[in-house]
C-alpha cells in the first residue's frame, strides 16, 4: 500500500512541475500568450501578402457602406434652410431636400419689381456660414449678375442670424 501511494504521490508532484513551467500538456497562461502573438503575426503577414484585407484601411468604397443611414442624419443648418424659405417667399418651391441641401424656385416676381426670377438654393454645410450657402439665380432673359445673386444669398445669412439669435433667447 505504501508503495502505491508513494507512486501516486510522485505522480501528482510530476504533473505539479510539468504544468509549473508553462509549456508542455496543460498550456498555461504563458501559452495564451505566445498563441495570441503568432497569430496576430501571422495575420499581419496575410494583410501584408493582401490576402486578406487590412480592417484599418479605409477606402473610397468606405463610402458607399451605408454605414451612416441617410434618412437620419440631416447636415443642413436650419437656420439657412428656414432663412431661404422665407427671403425667397415670393417664388414657388418646385423641389426641396433637406439631406442633400437643395432647394428649387419656380419662377416667381418679387414684391415691387417687374422681373420674374427662378432660383436654386445649395445648403451645404451645417455651419452658419457664407461658405455653407450657394444661390444660382436666373430671369426668363438668361443668368442673372453674380452681385445679384450675392445680395439673395447676404439677405438669406441676415436673416438666419436673426432666427438664430432668437432662438438663442428663448
Amino acid at each position: 500500500m505504501s508503495v502505491r501511494l508513494a507512486r501516486i504521490a510522485g505522480s501528482c508532484a510530476l504533473v505539479a512541475l510539468v504544468s509549473g513551467c508553462g509549456g508542455g500538456l496543460f498550456g498555461g497562461p504563458r501559452d495564451a500568450d505566445f498563441d495570441a502573438q503568432r497569430e496576430a503575426a501571422q495575420q499581419q503577414n496575410l494583410i501584408e501578402q493582401g490576402v486578406i484585407v487590412d480592417p484599418q484601411r479605409e477606402t473610397i468604397w468606405d463610402l458607399f457602406d451605408g454605414g451612416d443611414d441617410p434618412n437620419n442624419t440631416v447636415q443642413v443648418n436650419r437656420y439657412l434652410w428656414n432663412a431661404s424659405l422665407e427671403i425667397l417667399d415670393f417664388m414657388p418651391i418646385e423641389a426641396a431636400d433637406p439631406f442633400s441641401g437643395i432647394i428649387q424656385f419656380g419662377y416667381g416676381t418679387p414684391p415691387g419689381g417687374s422681373r420674374a426670377y427662378r432660383a436654386t438654393v445649395y445648403v451645404q454645410d451645417p455651419a452658419l456660414e457664407a461658405r455653407s450657402l450657394r444661390v444660382a439665380v436666373q430671369s426668363q432673359g438668361g443668368a442673372v449678375s453674380r452681385e445679384t445673386a450675392r445680395q439673395i444669398e447676404d439677405a438669406i445669412l441676415t436673416r438666419a442670424r436673426q432666427l438664430r439669435i432668437r432662438d438663442g433667447d428663448l
